[in-house]
């Protein structure tokens, strides 16, 4: 593990584990997009009104104009937004030569389940009928978004929708009944995430709905015929539990799945990129699994 890494940890301890409020927490959110990088020469970006929500479209001068990516952000589901995740979009256009397509899926609790769920399948469908083969497409999500990716790929199995190549999840939030044991024994080892928090953020976002819906919480669901899948976490992640059950209920569904476990990863690393090493490796991870399923 790097130093800068072990910086980071120290950081995000002091900075964002305490924190509390919706309020801040978009704060928070949309502060951290002052210090996102610029993207590289070259690098275009194309917005469009996908239904109710705006789309950015990334590529890249090594992206090919036959491969794609759906990027569905992270941010329990309450914040988050295409501003504070569009430096990821470009490394991993870039990484992976292809498109990504980033959207700002409705958010709670203005908007509860199942808008942001509704917003992803409307983003995949256009972007198949804009002209994307789905065995060119790849949908890659964080955290909240990682678990949408599956709900995701739920909904559109269940619509006989065609499923795309590959599925990444990096640090995904599965389980919105908040039953993995890592939420306490990783309570304090999580330099980012504090299960305090976790509760109220399920409020907003199910709205009533039973939180064993799988459409919300995929690790409920019945995951067969799922596209190849990666799932990275970190060790010491609260959210821990949700990833390594969501792996094993892929592999039990007969599903071609990739667990990657990172030593003492804070949540969601990749969002470090460039200051982190570990956040280079990994999209480089997530673009050659992407890359080897098209």
């Amino acid at each position: 593990m790097s130093v800068r890494a072990e910086l980071v940890r120290l950081g995000l301890r002091c900075f964002l584990k305490r924190r509390s409020g919706l309020e801040r927490w978009r704060r928070d959110c949309s502060g951290a997009a002052a210090f996102i990088p610029g993207p590289p020469a070259g690098t275009k970006i194309a917005t469009y009104d996908i239904g109710r929500v705006r789309a950015h479209r990334v590529t890249t001068p090594l992206s090919s104009s036959d491969r794609h990516v759906l990027y569905l952000h992270g941010g329990g589901y309450t914040a988050g937004s295409w501003t504070c995740y569009r430096h990821l979009a470009w490394h991993i256009a870039w990484a992976a030569r292809a498109s990504v397509l980033a959207i700002d899926y409705r958010l709670a609790p203005e908007h509860p389940f199942p808008a942001a769920l509704e917003d992803a399948v409307s983003a995949y469908d256009w972007l198949t009928a804009d002209g994307a083969n789905p065995r060119q497409l790849a949908v890659v999500g964080d955290s909240a978004g990682g678990g949408l990716v599956f709900g995701m790929l739920l909904k559109l199995r269940d619509e006989r929708h065609p499923l795309p190549a590959a599925a990444v999840a990096l640090s995904p939030w599965t389980d919105l009944a908040l039953t993995g044991p890592s939420l306490q024994t990783n309570a304090r080892a999580d330099p980012m995430l504090n299960p305090e928090h976790l509760p109220k953020q399920t409020e907003y976002y199910l709205a009533g709905a039973d939180p064993r819906t799988p459409y919300a919480s995929p690790l409920y669901g019945d995951l067969t015929a799922f596209p190849p899948t990666l799932i990275q976490v970190g060790s010491d992640e609260i959210l821990l539990d949700d990833a390594v059950r969501m792996a094993d209920r892929l592999r039990v569904a007969g599903c071609d799945v990739k667990l990657e476990v990172w030593r003492r990863m804070p949540h969601v690393w990749h969002l470090f990129v460039p200051a982190l090493p570990e956040a280079r490796r990994g999209i480089k991870r997530v673009a050659a699994f992407v890359q080897d399923k098209f």
